[in-house]
């Protein structure tokens, strides 16, 4: 297959295809991802995002890789659902250090009613900010899906996490077919998706292809595909399995840029581990972008300053996006702040 053919965008990708694509050489391999990465992004820009955990542990969900689930002594303190206004602090914080979303996850298996009206909150408070949004809550219905698009959410991030052959090794207490579910109401209500997987569980090559073929396959690609290496946490099932080869790892994410050409291939967890030539790597096999600052929801992450080094050393520049001139941008911050703080979802909703 050469590499102008696979620039158009195709939902119909096979097994035996995209296999094929994982055994070309690595030079060639490359070469083909990078050439589809430029006819559709400016090569040396990449999208920064920052993640914060905005209701940390006890999940009830059984993920073999997750420091959350309440099914394993990982030593993680629990914590409730966090203010609104810190929520809001954060995000300001992000922004000041050049993230352009803002990304809040919660360890839940689905979001409760009592909970959802903070949550909103939050949607629409980091949207004054200027920033795009992003959550990540778990299994939605409906209902809490049309609500989230009503109050300003940009994106929507549910994982498959693998392949519908290995998914059952790794989670029981959700199935596939939930998590493919809960994307096609985010797709219904008109927000974007974010949605890859991680590699590092045990999986095999054909797992892995077949984790990207159920994603560029859908009707519609997900905006956003962060490829996540796993990180080992000591009391999870998953931390003494084998180390990702690195070369294996930047494969992936090449496949992923060409079955996915005009979406974000994000190089998500694992990056505290990887080298600054195994991340510039990645950056020429189709990545473009990151979460950044100092840890992704439990996990530690490069710190920014570094991140802001290798982006100068390898002449790459964080993806800009519209916004209003800065001091309106500042009264826009102010205002929020304000008007959270007064306020009377201004306290530990989780408590209530």
């Amino acid at each position: 297959m050469s590499a102008t053919a696979s620039i158009a965008t195709r939902h119909d990708w096979s097994l035996a295809e995209v296999k094929a694509l994982f055994e070309q050489p690595f030079n060639d391999l490359l070469f083909q991802a990078q050439t589809v990465h430029r006819a559709h992004f400016d090569p040396n820009r990449v999208q920064v995002s920052t993640l914060l955990s905005i209701k940390t542990g006890a999940c009830p969900e059984d993920c073999k890789y997750c420091p959350q689930s309440g099914h394993y002594n990982t030593g993680l303190d629990k914590e409730k659902l966090m203010e609104v206004q810190k929520v809001l602090e954060a995000a300001a914080e992000a922004k000041a250090i050049g993230s352009t979303r803002f990304c809040m996850g919660a360890a839940w298996k689905h979001p409760s009613a009592k909970d959802m009206p903070y949550v909103l909150e939050m949607v629409k408070g980091v949207k004054k900010l200027g920033l795009e949004t992003c959550m990540t809550l778990g299994r939605l219905d409906q209902e809490q899906t049309q609500a989230l698009a009503e109050a300003g959410l940009d994106y929507y991030n549910h994982n498959l996490d693998t392949s519908p052959e290995f998914y059952g090794n790794i989670i029981t207490t959700r199935t596939y077919s939930e998590r493919l579910q809960t994307l096609a109401y985010v797709r219904e209500a008109g927000m974007k998706i974010c949605s890859g997987g991680i590699l590092g569980m045990g999986e095999s090559v054909d797992d892995r292809a077949g984790l990207l073929i159920q994603l560029a396959n859908l009707p519609e690609h997900p905006e956003s595909v962060p490829i996540n290496m796993l990180v080992k946490v000591k009391g999870t099932p998953l931390a003494e399995e084998k180390d990702v080869d690195p070369f294996d790892f930047i494969r992936t994410l090449a496949v992923a840029r060409i079955m996915m050409p005009k979406s974000h291939v994000r190089l998500s967890a694992g990056r505290e581990q990887m080298n600054e030539q195994m991340q510039a790597l990645a950056f020429m096999a189709g990545a473009n972008s990151i979460f950044y600052g100092e840890k992704l929801l439990t996990t530690a992450n490069p710190q920014a300053e570094k991140d802001m080094q290798l982006f100068a050393r390898l002449g790459i520049k964080p993806e800009e996006r519209e916004e209003h001139a800065d001091e309106v941008h500042q009264a826009a911050i102010e205002q929020a702040l304000v008007e959270q703080r007064d306020s009377q979802l201004f306290y530990d909703a989780a408590s209530a």
